[in-house]
């Protein structure tokens, strides 16, 4: 049987580790987050773009605890707000704002302004504790919605209106929106070559 490769994923956000989880659930990975290795140093986030930011997150992770580690950073692109909030998307509002006061912002920049087009991206990365990384990235476009709609998902889910399924992110099935969203197109890309990633993690252990 293949020894199970352990993974980190820098992050303490359970929702996001539950998605990676369910996606590469069918290969001999364990995936842990920072929840289970306690108290350790968070990593400022405060690059320029979500590359340069994921890549941080996942190199400072894999140093501090010594195994692999996957960061993803993503966000929201408005193109009235001149692709704001951008990297700053989970603080839109303020170092600690919730998803309600990131989304009530967005709508008070949003008043009034008729292009409403947006993106999200997202940016994966895996580094080892050498700082050797790995890189993926993917988009998905959309229209920013005049009100919330929909209880599911996070972040900005209830403001993203996806054009082709006709609804916002958080009106949709966890399954639905892995078809279709930036992280999940992200992860589709890695998982069709998870094993390849597996190998080149084990000889840079």
């Amino acid at each position: 049987m293949t020894e199970r490769q352990l993974l980190v994923l820098a992050t303490r956000n359970a929702g996001k580790t539950r998605e990676i989880r369910e996606y590469l659930g069918d290969f001999p990975v364990e995936i842990k987050n920072l929840e289970d290795f306690g108290r350790i140093p968070s990593v400022e986030e405060d690059g320029a773009t979500f590359d340069e930011n994921a890549y941080k997150k996942a190199s400072f992770t894999a140093k501090i605890l010594g195994l692999p580690a996957l960061a993803d950073d993503s966000g929201l692109e408005v193109e009235a707000l001149g692709g704001a909030p951008g990297v700053h998307s989970a603080r839109y509002a303020g170092q600690s704002a919730t998803d309600a006061e990131n989304n009530a912002k967005l709508l008070r920049k949003m008043e009034g302004k008729t292009n409403r087009a947006a993106a999200f991206t997202c940016v994966i990365s895996i580094a080892v504790p050498s700082g050797a990384a790995l890189t993926y990235e993917a988009r998905c476009e959309g229209v920013i919605a005049e009100v919330p709609a929909g209880e599911n998902g996070f972040g900005y889910d209830p403001l993203f209106y996806c054009p082709p399924l006709n609804r916002t992110f958080a009106q949709l099935s966890a399954k639905e929106k892995n078809r279709v969203s930036h992280r999940g197109k992200a992860l589709a890309e890695l998982k069709e070559e998870f094993e390849k990633v597996l190998i080149w993690i084990r000889q840079r252990l």
